[in-house]
């Protein structure tokens, strides 16, 4: 495997979080982040990572919020080799059935961490093709989830996000679907790869260093792992801002209400 093909996206609402966990991060790989303290984030990122990304040789891209903190970064790189043999285009979590707050679609994944064959979904996006695929069929999907230990449902539509995730799997089929386990702050998650826990999750990121009910317990998490860090400091990372989308984005809510309103 060329590791030089191999990267790393982050979208970043907060970037006080993403300095602390950053430096676990697998380390040997080109680092991006797309500054989201705008609001940018789910499909709006996606959209904005094939125009950002589709350029630079990557043919593998892992995606990781900030709230994930790698104890073993090494680990993406047998993932990564599993899915080549199993012909996967995607891997990641269970949206629903795996972590013990979030009971929602369980044929998609939760964007907190994935690993997509970069390459050929460049080859194939179309995103008006994309974006038509927020829907679900009944009895679609033929997976194994009857041993999932959390509430689910099958027809959920929860995030805008789930568009990209239902067409990756109606185009190109094979997805590895990666477990995990709550920890004992019952909040926080951590993802395993053969039985191995490589990661763990906190969620809130937006609440670190404004709740401190959260930030004392993410502290706690990362304090309490040991890690040796990497060096990896944010003057070494790729940052893309979308400086208008936050501005966009109101004027079509805007425009959308006009509409609505003389449309009645």
């Amino acid at each position: 495997m060329d590791k030089s093909k191999v990267a790393i996206l982050t979208t970043v609402a907060n970037f006080e979080l993403y300095q602390r966990t950053s430096q676990y991060f697998p380390s040997g790989i080109k680092k991006y982040v797309f500054d989201g303290t705008n609001g940018m984030h789910g499909i709006h990122s996606i959209k904005y990572m094939m125009k950002k990304l589709k350029d630079k040789g990557i043919e593998w891209l892992i995606m990781a919020d900030e709230d994930v903190i790698f104890i073993n970064g090494e680990t993406v790189y047998s993932i990564i080799e599993k899915m080549i043999e199993t012909d996967s285009v995607l891997c990641g979590v269970r949206d629903g059935g795996m972590i013990s707050h979030r009971n929602k679609n369980p044929y998609v994944i939760n964007t907190f961490f994935s690993i997509l064959n970069f390459e050929k979904i460049v080859s194939n996006w179309k995103e008006n093709e994309v974006l038509k695929n927020q829907l679900i069929f009944e009895n679609e999907f033929n997976d194994n989830i009857s041993n999932l230990s959390f509430n689910y449902d099958l027809n959920s539509l929860y995030e805008p996000y789930y568009c990209f995730y239902f067409w990756l799997r109606r185009k190109f089929k094979n997805v590895l679907f990666l477990d995990a386990e709550m920890c004992e702050d019952e909040i926080s998650n951590s993802v395993l790869f053969n039985n191995q826990i490589f990661l763990y999750h906190t969620w809130y990121a937006r609440s670190y260093g404004i709740n401190e009910k959260h930030t004392l317990r993410i502290n706690k998490l990362i304090n309490g792992l040991k890690l040796s860090k990497s060096e990896c400091d944010l003057n070494d990372i790729v940052i893309y801002k979308k400086k208008t989308f936050a501005q966009v984005r109101f004027i079509k809510k805007y425009i959308k209400k006009i509409y609505q309103k003389l449309t009645r």
